[in-house]
Parts: C-alpha cells; sequence; structure tokens
C-alpha cells in the first residue's frame, strides 16, 4: 500500500493540464553483460548486477580505448523495477525506446512484448496488458553483434560495419515511460506500433512581419468501448512559457478502436524563425478535450521556418546560405562513455561547432539520437539527417530496410526544424531508389520543407529527381539543384603536435604509413592541419553564391571532433577533428571561425595567429596568421616586423621572425588601413601550478547517476596563463558521491579511465560522472614541482519515486541564440556576372557537352587536337574564366586563351578540388578559343589516395592521354 501512495504522489506532481504523465524511465536499471537464462522471469535473482541510470552502453570503457574493430559485443541485459497505480488497467500505458544497440528485446512481468533489431532508430511498445497496479518488471535483452542477422529474413543490416559505426552496445539512448486516457493522441513510434504522432508545420511565411500559418494535426486513436466526440485545442507558447496564440478545430467523432487525423490552423504573428545560430522554439500543446475536459495533452517542441533549393543554392528565411560544417559521426562519442552524455554536454559539444561559425552537421551512415537533434533545434545549427547505410546502394531486404529506417527516422524527427535534408544514402543510389525516398517523405512530412538527395546524384537526369548532390572529396556546381561536399577533408593530426618547434618536436607528417603507403597526411602537426583545412575550404569559397550562375553550395569538413572510427594515423582513433576527443579546440577550430563568419561571404573580419609563443632562445620561425582581413599587420611587444597581403586566400606569412619574450599580436587591416580585428599571444612564465575548472549542467551537477562534469586541468605560471608548450603528468585524486571517467592522452591505452595522465600543450580534460547519492564531490590534480588545485563540486539530489522521475533528461537546458534572427540584408555582394555561351566548336567529339550544367558528360579532344572555341551569347569584356578539366586533382594543362583572337591568358593551369579560375586581359568579344599548347602534366601521384575505393575519387585522368584537353564545364565571367 505504502508503494501506491508512493507512486500516487509521484503522479500528482505531475504538472500537465490534462491526463496524460510521461515518465523519465533512465532510472533504476540493473545491467548485466553477458546471456542470463531467465532473466526475464519476474522471480529473477538480480540484485548481484551492477545498478546504472540509462542512457548505458555496457561496453562504454571501450569508448577510444579500442580500435572500432575492438569493440566488445554481445549479450547484454537490463531489468527495471517500477511501480504503476492502482487505476492502470482503465487507462494506456507505452514505453518509448530512443533506440538500442544491435537489437532489444524486451519483456514484463515475464511476458515478452516484442523485438527492435534495426540498431539505430527509436521504437515503442504498447504496455497496457501486461502491467499491473504496484510493482513491475521490465527485463530488455541486447545484443550488439556486429554479425548480428535480423530474426525473420536472416539479413544482416548493412550500417553494422566496423569502419565507421561506432559499437555503444545495450541501452545507450534514453527511454520514457507515457501514461494516456484511452482516447488519445499517438506516439511517432512507427516501429511496433504503427503511429505517427502530431505534426506540427508552418506556411505562409511574412519574415519581416513574423508571421505565418500555424497548422497542429494529431493521429488520435480511440480503445474505449464506445466512439467518443472530442475537441482538439492547441496552445502555442514561446520558450519561456508565455502563450503565443491559441486555435481550435471543430469537435469530430471517432468510432470506437477506430484512428483518425485531426488538424487545426491559424494564421499566428509575434514569431521569430528558427534560424542559423537562433534557436527560436515554441512548445505547442494539442489537447484532446471530451465534454469540455482535457483528456489528453501532448507538448511539441518545434520551431519554425522556410526553406528554399533552388537555382544551385539554398535559401533558409529567404536568405541565400552557403554551407559551412561538418560530417560528423552519429556517436559523436567521449572517452569512456560513449554518445551516452547529458543534454547539457550535447549542447556544449554542438555549440562549439556553431561557434566555429558552421551552420551544418550533416551526421554520417546512421539517424542520431534525439538528444543531439534536439541539441541542434537549440543551438540553430541545420542538420542533413541519413537513416542508415554503408557505402553503396543497395537492393532487396537491404534496401527495404533502408527504407524503414528512412520512414521512422522522419516520423519520429519530423517536428526538428534543424534537419533540413534527408540524406539517401552515403553514396549516389538510383532514380528509382530517390524517387521512393521521396515518395516516403512526401507522405509522412509533406510540410517540413526538407529537400531529399544523397552524394553524387551529379547528372542531369538525377537532378530531375533528386533535390541535391555532390561528391565526398571535390567540388561540384550547378544552376539548378543544389550541390555540395558531402566530406571535403579527411586529413588528421594530434592536437598534443604544436609544429616541428615545440615540444615534443614531432616531426610534421612522421608517422606509420597506411596500407603500406607513407601517410604524412594523417599524421600532421596542427599548423600543417590547420593551412590544409583553410586550402580545401578556399576552392569552395572562390564558387560561394554571388560569383556566377553556377555556384556551390558549399560542404562539409569530415569531421569536428577526434572519433572513435575508422583511422589511419599513429593513433587507434581518428584525429580529423577541429577539436580533440575532449572537445579541446585546436587550431583548425579557429581557422574555420575566421573563414566561416558569415551567411555566404565573411561579415565580420577575423584574425588567428597560428599556433602559440614559447619558444627557446634563438628560435627564428616563419609566423602565420589566418584572416579574412585584406592585411595583417604583425608587431612583436609593439615593434612593426611588417604588415603582409595574403599569400594565399585567408593565408598571411612572416618569415623569419626571431623569437623574443613578450607580445606577439596580429592586427587585420581593411583596405583603407584601418584596424578590422586582431589576435595575441604572450609568452607564459615557468610552470607553476595547476588550475581545475568544471562545466557542468547550467543547475548544476544533478545526482542522477548520469549527470557528467567536465573538468578541465591546466598548467599554468606564476600569473595564472597556460603554459602552452607544458607535457607534465597529472595525478587525480577523486572523493564523494561521483565516479571517475577520465580523459585521453597519447600513451598505453590512450589513458582512457587512468587516474594519471599528460597535459597536452599545457591543457587536458577529464570527466567525473555523477552517482545517485547527493554531497559534495572533491577532486584533486597533482604533478611533481607544482602547486596542486582542488575543486568542489556539489550534485543536488533528484528525485525518483518507484523508478519514474517528473525530470526530463533535458530538463534545464535553454535554447540558445548565438546570431540572432535571420537578417533582412543579402548575403552577398555580386563580384562577377557569367556570360552565357550560345555554342561550341571543335574539330572532334561534343562540344556541347563543355557547358551543359552536367557534371557527369565532359567534352574531350582528340590527341592532338586541343582546341575548341565557344560562341557567347552577347559580346562582354570578359575578367576570368572558370574550368572544370578532366582529371583537375591529378592533371595540369599547358593553355593559350584567347578572346576574338587576342590572347589574353598563357600558362599552366593549377591542380584543385575541381575548378580552376584564371584572370584575363581585359578584350572585348564574344568568340572565345581555348587550346592546349603542350602535353598534359601531372598524375597519380597527386590524387586522392585516403579512401579505400578509389573510384570514389576518380578524377578520369588515367584515361586520358598527355596530348588530350578534357573539359568538363567551361564558365565565362564579367565583371558586375
Amino acid at each position: 500500500m505504502k508503494y501506491l501512495l508512493l507512486i500516487a504522489a509521484l503522479f500528482a506532481m505531475q504538472t500537465a493540464d490534462a491526463a496524460r504523465e510521461t515518465y523519465n524511465f533512465n532510472p533504476g536499471w540493473r545491467l548485466h553483460v553477458g546471456d542470463a537464462p531467465g532473466a526475464e522471469a519476474p522471480a529473477f535473482d538480480d540484485k548481484a548486477w551492477k545498478p546504472v541510470t540509462l542512457p548505458r552502453a555496457w561496453n562504454e570503457d571501450d569508448a577510444f580505448a579500442k580500435d572500432i574493430v575492438d569493440h566488445s559485443t554481445g549479450i547484454a541485459w537490463y531489468r527495471k523495477r517500477f511501480t504503476l497505480p492502482s487505476d492502470i488497467a482503465n487507462r494506456k500505458v507505452f514505453i518509448e525506446f530512443e533506440g538500442a544497440r544491435q537489437a532489444a528485446e524486451v519483456w514484463v512481468n515475464g511476458q515478452r512484448v516484442g523485438l527492435h533489431e534495426n540498431g539505430v532508430t527509436a521504437f515503442g511498445f504498447d504496455l497496457s496488458k501486461v502491467v499491473k497496479p504496484g510493482d513491475n518488471i521490465i527485463a530488455v535483452r541486447t545484443d550488439n553483434r556486429w554479425d548480428y542477422r535480423e530474426q525473420a529474413t536472416n539479413q544482416r543490416y548493412q550500417w553494422a560495419d566496423r569502419n565507421f559505426n561506432a559499437n555503444y552496445g545495450g541501452l545507450p539512448k534514453h527511454l520514457r515511460l507515457h501514461i494516456t486516457d484511452k482516447l488519445y493522441q499517438t506516439l511517432p513510434l512507427f516501429s511496433n506500433l504503427g503511429t505517427t504522432g502530431v505534426y506540427v508545420h508552418a506556411a505562409n511565411f511574412d519574415h519581416q512581419a513574423g508571421k505565418a500559418t500555424i497548422t497542429a494535426e494529431a493521429q488520435v486513436r480511440n480503445e474505449n468501448r464506445a466512439a467518443q466526440r472530442f475537441g482538439f485545442d492547441v496552445t502555442l507558447r514561446d520558450a519561456q512559457g508565455k502563450t503565443i496564440a491559441t486555435f481550435k478545430a471543430p469537435a469530430q467523432t471517432v468510432a470506437a478502436g477506430a484512428t483518425t487525423t485531426v488538424s487545426a490552423k491559424a494564421p499566428v504573428s509575434g514569431l521569430q524563425f528558427w534560424s542559423w545560430g537562433h534557436g527560436a522554439l515554441y512548445d505547442v500543446h494539442t489537447t484532446l478535450t471530451v465534454n469540455g475536459k482535457p483528456t489528453d495533452t501532448v507538448v511539441t517542441r518545434t520551431g519554425f521556418r522556410q526553406t528554399e533549393f533552388a537555382n544551385g543554392m539554398v535559401k533558409l528565411n529567404g536568405r541565400v546560405i552557403q554551407f559551412k560544417g561538418y560530417a560528423q559521426r552519429t556517436s559523436n562519442e567521449w572517452p569512456a562513455i560513449g554518445l551516452s552524455v547529458p543534454a547539457w554536454l550535447s549542447d556544449y559539444s554542438n555549440g562549439q561547432m556553431l561557434a566555429s561559425n558552421a551552420n551544418l552537421v550533416r551526421w554520417m551512415h546512421t539517424a542520431p539520437w534525439k538528444q543531439d537533434v534536439d541539441s541542434l533545434d537549440r543551438v540553430g545549427l541545420m542538420q542533413a539527417m541519413p537513416a542508415g547505410d554503408s557505402e553503396a546502394d543497395v537492393t532487396g531486404r537491404r534496401w527495404e530496410q533502408r527504407m524503414e529506417a528512412m520512414r521512422d527516422a522522419l516520423i519520429y524527427f519530423r517536428n526538428s526544424p534543424s534537419i533540413v535534408m534527408i540524406e539517401a544514402g552515403n553514396r549516389g543510389v538510383s532514380a528509382e531508389h530517390m524517387a521512393e525516398v521521396k515518395a516516403i517523405r512526401d507522405r509522412y512530412d509533406p510540410h517540413g520543407g526538407r529537400a531529399a538527395g544523397s552524394r553524387e546524384m551529379l547528372s542531369k537526369a538525377l537532378q530531375d529527381v533528386a533535390e541535391y548532390g555532390g561528391e565526398m572529396l571535390y567540388i561540384n556546381k550547378s544552376a539548378r539543384r543544389p550541390l555540395w561536399a558531402t566530406e571535403y577533408s579527411r586529413d588528421e593530426g594530434a592536437r598534443k603536435f604544436w609544429d616541428e618547434l615545440s615540444p615534443p618536436f614531432h616531426k610534421n607528417g612522421d608517422g606509420p604509413p597506411h596500407k603500406g603507403q607513407p601517410a604524412p597526411s594523417y599524421n600532421h602537426n596542427q599548423d600543417s592541419h590547420a593551412l590544409e583545412n583553410v586550402r580545401r575550404w578556399v576552392d569552395y569559397w572562390r564558387e560561394r553564391p554571388g560569383t556566377g550562375t553556377r555556384v556551390s553550395s558549399g560542404g562539409v569538413n569530415i569531421i569536428f571532433s577526434d572519433s572513435n572510427t575508422h583511422h589511419r594515423g599513429a593513433e587507434n582513433y581518428r584525429r580529423s577533428g577541429e577539436v580533440d576527443a575532449m572537445r579541446i579546440p585546436k587550431d583548425g577550430f579557429f581557422a574555420h571561425q575566421v573563414m566561416w563568419d558569415g551567411w555566404v561571404d565573411v561579415e565580420r573580419p577575423r584574425a588567428h595567429l597560428i599556433g602559440h609563443w614559447n619558444y627557446a632562445p634563438g628560435t627564428v620561425k616563419t609566423v602565420t596568421v589566418i584572416s579574412s582581413a585584406a592585411r595583417v599587420l604583425l608587431t612583436l611587444n609593439g615593434k612593426p616586423l611588417g604588415a603582409a597581403d595574403a599569400s594565399e586566400p585567408f593565408v598571411f606569412r612572416f618569415d623569419d621572425v626571431a623569437f623574443e619574450p613578450g607580445e606577439l599580436r596580429a592586427i587585420g587591416l581593411d583596405k583603407g588601413g584601418r584596424k578590422v580585428c586582431e589576435d595575441l599571444r604572450i609568452t607564459a612564465g615557468t610552470p607553476a601550478a595547476l588550475k581545475l575548472t568544471a562545466q557542468t549542467h547550467p543547475q548544476g551537477l544533478q545526482a542522477d547517476g548520469a549527470d557528467l562534469a567536465l573538468v578541465q586541468v591546466e598548467v599554468v605560471d606564476a600569473q595564472g596563463r597556460r603554459n602552452p608548450i607544458a607535457l607534465d603528468t597529472v595525478t587525480f585524486t577523486l572523493d564523494g558521491p561521483a565516479e571517475w571517467r577520465g580523459g585521453i592522452a597519447q600513451g598505453p591505452g590512450n589513458h582512457v579511465l587512468a587516474r594519471e595522465l599528460p597535459v597536452e600543450g599545457g591543457v587536458n580534460r577529464v570527466l567525473v560522472r555523477s552517482t545517485t547519492e547527493a554531497g559534495v564531490v572533491r577532486l584533486k590534480a597533482e604533478a611533481p614541482g607544482l602547486a596542486p588545485a582542488q575543486l568542489e563540486l556539489p550534485s543536488r539530489s533528484v528525485t525518483v519515486r518507484s523508478g519514474l522521475s517528473t525530470r526530463a533528461a533535458d530538463a534545464g537546458v535553454a535554447p540558445q541564440s548565438l546570431r540572432g534572427p535571420t537578417p533582412a540584408t543579402p548575403s552577398f555582394t555580386v563580384s562577377r556576372v557569367a556570360v552565357p555561351v550560345t555554342s561550341a566548336a571543335a574539330a572532334g567529339g561534343n562540344a556541347a557537352l563543355a557547358f551543359d550544367d552536367d557534371e557527369t558528360t565532359a567534352w574531350t579532344s582528340e590527341s592532338g587536337q586541343g582546341a575548341i572555341q565557344f560562341t557567347l551569347g552577347h559580346p562582354a569584356t570578359l575578367s576570368e574564366i572558370t574550368l572544370k578539366l578532366g582529371g583537375w586533382r591529378e592533371r595540369q594543362y599547358p593553355l593559350a586563351i584567347r578572346v576574338d583572337g587576342t590572347e589574353v591568358w598563357r600558362g599552366l593551369t593549377p591542380r584543385s578540388l575541381g575548378y580552376v579560375t584564371l584572370p584575363l586581359k581585359a578584350q572585348h568579344g564574344q568568340t572565345v578559343s581555348i587550346e592546349l599548347t603542350g602535353d598534359a602534366q601531372g598524375g597519380a601521384v597527386t590524387a586522392n589516395t585516403e579512401v579505400a575505393n578509389q573510384k570514389i575519387v576518380d578524377t578520369g585522368a588515367s584515361r586520358l592521354g598527355r596530348g588530350v584537353l578534357s573539359i568538363v564545364e567551361a564558365e565565362f565571367y564579367k565583371l558586375p
């Protein structure tokens, strides 16, 4: 009886205005690794099992300690006791799993309720017939074997891949329990339940006036024995709880046992639209009423924004935006934790992407978990969402599995404003398959403003069905569908290595071979890694919107944070990140911050001095500044060392700078010589002490058994300044109600879970996890010769009664606005204007293929006949010509270009990721001839070799003779 009274008190704590309760179902589980025959039985003795709070991967210790191929796999069981009220037989009870890896078989009170197997998407079960008043037991048997096969078909899942999909097994995502009336709005859980939930969308946007028509629709089911007549009321509230609008639908009747869809809409004013860096979110309360009394309320958090995908460009809220961001693993993991971090830490990590001025996250291969989707909604980052795939189009049951995952993910996430694209595959798919993806989108999300496409999809025929495309490593342009690079830079470099002149004096590129070949690209120092990132982005920046009719919609760098997935460098994890695994920035982070600060054009000039200013006496080095200013002035201790123009876009070099302790300052100047930005490096003194700082949940460390504190340790001088070359080993002592999860550093086992680990570049971070006991957590850091540091963190109690909590997993985590609403001004200045081509002629081949806006076709000359002439739509004084040449990454062509017979350019074309722009001498005319003046140069030595399947990176160079000219696309420009 006392348990029923306790649970009744818990239900009384619900603040919902109707008879639906949604509970955090994460607390109070027990975990056993290995099979446990009979563990589904209520009487099974699990007292020896490990108490855990979900989300919790049972093999979390493997994260970054092991190569992905060595992640522990097998059977693990989770069990939990929970209590329900005495009237539960008259209500509906549903359980919602945000996901499981790989398969999860579920029993309640000894009765099997179902199985979910795809390892990615959310799923749910109706528990109404198996639960009872009072005590209940749920048992979940998980199986995360790499070779797991679908029970009904014996088919493996394509995305259960050791190459990229880190295997954090068991229940690494959140669970919720929903208790409703028998007349209820369904959950957006198509797997097992077959339901679609609530759908909120907007139309008729007036951006300046803050107006739109808002529609809320809900799938309603009646499991009463008689028909029910009900009303449908909608209340729209902002994130602070202020009511913005109310509206309703006419009353309607649903038969017993039937399901219907109800919808209401109204024009709403006073709206803020969701935008890049502006997490404008609203809570939409949809309420069913019977005889005027509320019987079921669902709260849907969403945002409203308008998208457009046309003319080779993307518009957000009517403003053109070029994609700038990261291709990130959906595991988005941390050492010794995997993906199962608290919501505030997801916001911290994803907020760092935003702080680097990224605007898009392209999740790779599998759909992300809800926490990351919600997080990107809050911080204001667009996202491209896959469902589940590997590296190729597939057929039969494997394609069906992909489309089922796409359907489930789309339904589950269709209220998320940040999802602006859905990805049919990591590589191109057939036109028929692309049409099927669009059909699923149009059925379940017809008003979401989301483009459907995939990597590749470049031909005119495929662009007729796909709504976006783009290659993996190269740049593409189009005047039709937006084309963007889905992962354009794959180099790796450790944060520990500044440059060759700094401890530990790593020679740039030194490291083990990759597949028997030298691998300098995977063993960068920070300085060379940052510069490579700059050079890779420049090709997309050159072809941004405003530079012609055919443009690039941008690209995403692979990856943002060092990842426990396939690797090629010295470590057993991937170090391509712009931050390391603990989210400590590398120089590449700041380089992106400089280049990406704008929707299209750079809007706020920045400067970043690469590296530090702590060197040995007598050191002479090149100082490199990444800046978007017109010029950069370098000073040392107030003395000017000279001003420089960019040696290449965004890169300013100052050679032979002699180290002198003090202040090194880079001052960015505009064209008039006025200061517009600066960056500073100050020489730190001798290491004197350790310093600890912590980041926690906005409301403090939560004693729920799952919350984390992220603690930074620094080696500082007597003035408290971080010493950037310190490599001291730090020993940590933890006391109080917390669990050590540690950090990562170079060394045995990457120091994962070790209580002793070194700083790198003067800094490192560790994680401490709360227990379910509140109290004061004390962390002490010590290192020989340095003053120790100590930190106290009070953990705050979290109420849990009988396995249920009314505190949501993301409670207290608020939307953010770093950049504010979408600006009303244009996002770019037109820098050149395309002059159209009406025809082309050549001695051989189809010359029209050289200007057909189709990058899968090309005009190729016969050997020794490398000449082509274009006729423009009207006479013009051309300023530039832009070419995509066959074998672009590998080949250089000696060319002569003439306008109406007058030579305007002669030379050797540079290599690029796709397009090269050649400046022309001013000459008015209407015909342009391009002639090959010698043999093409270059070869496979400059090809991309970092992927296993070389067909992916083939530029066609191997099929072109030296005396052959091949033009994929030719474009002609004049000044505006």
